[in-house]
């Protein structure tokens, strides 16, 4: 019951945002009393908790997944990319902003481990692109990978980008190409243009 209560409430919070979302409104989703969810979760924030831990490690084992694939390293960029745009519903409620406002101790939690797995990803995927003179020899490794995990969640900040103006899955496709053509030598720009000719057609 404990799953599938997350489940649930994984799917109204992404539909509809932390906030909106009340446990009234999971409970008559579901055909449950509010006692039940109650058993399982004292109150509103515990399970806000639990939902976006099971929404992390759902999308970092994914993502581990995609990286063991070792694919073209802009490849690999794309797919992990589209793989969360999924699994995020490309994010209508804009949630991860929601719950910065609402629930600002959970976010700065989700928001470290987010951190650190990005960071191992990104800096495997620019020490492979190196290897394969996709990326410059010149760039900086570690102030790549931090200053391109900063602009991922800045993306989110919806203030800067209003949602009425950029879909979230154009702000990502925007933003990667902006990353990629900042690092690739010829080779990779080559490879980045093909690739992104092939997802326009």
């Amino acid at each position: 019951m404990r799953e599938k209560i997350i489940d649930k409430s994984q799917e109204l919070f992404l539909n509809f945002g932390f906030k909106s979302v009340t446990m009234d409104d999971i409970a008559s989703e579901m055909g449950i009393s509010k006692k039940t969810i109650y058993v399982h979760f004292p109150n509103k924030t515990k399970l806000v908790e639990a939902t976006t831990l099971h929404m992390f490690e759902t999308i970092s084992y994914g993502i581990d997944c995609i990286c063991a694939l070792e694919k073209n390293p802009i490849e690999e960029i794309f797919d992990i990319k589209q793989f969360v745009m999924e699994h995020l519903k490309n994010e209508k409620s804009s949630p991860q902003y929601q719950l910065q406002k609402y629930y600002p101790k959970i976010f700065a939690t989700l928001k470290s481990k987010q951190f650190e797995v990005m960071q191992e990803c990104v800096t495997d995927n620019l020490k492979r692109g190196l290897e394969q003179g996709l990326y410059r020899d010149t760039i900086n490794i570690d102030f790549i990978s931090r200053i391109y995990f900063n602009g991922m969640v800045t993306l989110k900040d919806q203030e800067l980008f209003p949602l009425k103006t950029f879909s979230m899955n154009t702000l990502m496709e925007y933003y990667l190409e902006y990353h990629l053509r900042g690092i690739c030598t010829t080779k990779g720009v080559k490879i980045l243009n093909q690739f992104i000719s092939k997802n326009q057609s």
